[in-house]
Formats: C-alpha cells, structure tokens, sequence
C-alpha cells in the first residue's frame, strides 16, 4: 500500500519530506529557515525572536550596533528650523526665548521687575505663568545681528553632532532625549534662579548636559580618562569665556543636570535600572524641578 504523500504546512501543494525539528511540522524549501541542527519553520524562528532578550548597554539602552542617531538628527533639525523662523519674525526670541519676569511697557520697552506692577505694564515671563519658556529658549539662538550671531547656531549644532552620537549610542533614544530635554529645562531653571530678567537663548545649556553625561559614561566604561578629561576642561573653559555674550547659569545649570541624570543611569544599583525605576526618577527630577520654579516665582511677585 502506497503512503500518502507528505506536503507543507503553509503551502499544501508543495510535497516536501523535511520536517521543522522543533515543531515536527512539514516544510517546503520557501519555509526552511537554517539552524544549527536542521531546519525551522518561519513560525518557530519568530516564536524564538520573540523569546530572545534584546542586548542592552549598561545605561539601558538597546544595543543597535551602527544605529543611525535619529534622535540627534531630529534635535539638529529643530533648533535649525526653529532659528529660519526666527530670523523670518525677529519677535520670536521675544516671545519664546527664556525670561524670567521684566515688566513690559506699550511701546515694547523693558523693565527690572521687584515684585510690584503699574498701570500700563505688564509682567512677563515664566513669574507670569509663561512656562514654556523653560523649554523653547533651549530651542532658539542668538540672532544673526548679535555679537556672536549666527556661529552660535553653529558652534551648538557641531557640539550637538559630535557629543549626541556617543550618548545617544549608549542611552538609548528615549533616555537620550529625556537627558536632553532635562538638561535643557536645569539651565533654563537656573537662568531662572539667579538671572530672571535676563533673556536666555540656545542649546547649549542642553549640549553641557551631553557633556556632563559623556564625561560620565566614559568613567563607568572604564575608559582612558586624560583625553576626556581634556575635553571637559575645553568646556569649562568655553563657559567661562562664553558667559561675556551667553548664558553661563544656563550652561552649568545644563552641566549639573545632565551630569546628575547620567550618574544615576550609569551608578544606580542594578536590580533599579529598569525603565519604570528610571522612568519613575526622571518624573521625580521634573517635580523638583518644578517645586523650584514656583518657590521662585512666589519670591519674586510676594505670592504667599
């Protein structure tokens, strides 16, 4: 008595006689996929991804290999394009740059701000509820008729590129961009603090955040200090010198946040380094944060 032919599981009018040696199950050539003792099925190689735990760095993030740094890109795009909208309408700085609390008169003219108000002006800023300031003046740059002009655009753009890659590679995209954009709120919350009416622009309050972080990434790594510390010394120095046409509270403000949130991903015990553990202490830092800005702002208007 003849046997009945034998086909495959996904394609039943391909006779095949090769079975799947996990799931015993008939394959055709289109369904074998190589192993190291014969052939899987398409259905038990995916079952076995699924089971496979992703590598992670030390910090957390997914081990990608040569991983295009999207989120670096993304950030360079948006502080270029938010820089051609503020050289179209030059009231942008204005608008969304980082203030603390001025009082503004008709005519658009500013005044120092002791916590008293007149008719006829107003207040404005972050005292004033205006808190997106903390965050979109990390986006915007001193316009092309200032001193420093456009190369301060520049300058943050080649820092961005050259230290976004590295931290980005080894936090991960999500605590990349949490690092970034905390670092970038920490400067704004110092300018805040010891500058309130002054008009703060630029990244580079988020870029000493990144600097912070990649001088402690390359100390958990074990690496060879004496260039890295040559480079942290080159920043220091630059916010030194910089703070005569920049923000220095915003650049160590950016420092010692950034440097704060990397030392927690890289030095925290490990059973804490889980997403929900860090995602639990960045909400922590935001609050912080936050209680800052009002006991500010309650100091600076006489609010009880």
């Amino acid at each position: 008595m003849e046997a009945a032919a034998t086909t495959c599981y996904r394609h039943p009018s391909f006779e095949t006689y090769v079975r799947c040696t996990r799931c015993d199950r008939y394959i055709c050539p289109d369904c074998m996929r190589e192993a190291s003792v014969g052939h899987h099925c398409v259905e038990c190689v995916k079952e076995g991804q699924r089971s496979v735990r992703q590598a992670r760095t030390l910090f957390g993030g997914a081990v990608t290999g040569a991983a295009t740094p999207v989120v670096t890109y993304v950030l360079m795009v948006l502080n270029i394009a938010a820089y051609v909208v503020e050289v179209v309408r030059s009231e942008t700085v204005d608008r969304f740059g980082m203030l603390g609390a001025v009082l503004v008169d008709p005519s658009g003219g500013r005044y120092l701000y002791n916590g008293e108000t007149f008719p006829g002006f107003e207040l404005t800023g972050v005292a004033d509820g205006e808190w997106y300031r903390l965050l979109t003046g990390a986006f915007l740059h001193l316009p092309p008729d200032a001193s420093f002009g456009v190369m301060h655009l520049v300058f943050n753009m080649l820092a961005l590129w050259n230290l976004g890659r590295v931290v980005e590679g080894q936090l991960g995209r999500a605590r990349y961009l949490a690092l970034y954009l905390l670092s970038a709120v920490g400067g704004s919350v110092l300018v805040y603090l010891v500058s309130p009416e002054t008009t703060a622009v630029g990244a580079s309050g988020a870029v000493f955040g990144l600097a912070a972080s990649f001088y402690v990434i390359s100390r958990r790594l074990g690496r060879d200090m004496r260039a890295v510390n040559q480079f942290m010394a080159g920043f220091l120095l630059w916010m030194v010198i910089s703070a005569a046409f920049t923000s220095w509270e915003g650049h160590l403000g950016g420092l010692l946040t950034g440097g704060l949130v990397t030392y927690g991903l890289a030095y925290a015990p490990a059973k804490l380094r889980t997403s929900a553990t860090q995602l639990a202490g960045g909400g922590v830092l935001v609050v912080l944060l936050a209680v800052v800005v009002v006991l500010r702002t309650a100091s600076l208007t006489g609010a009880s």
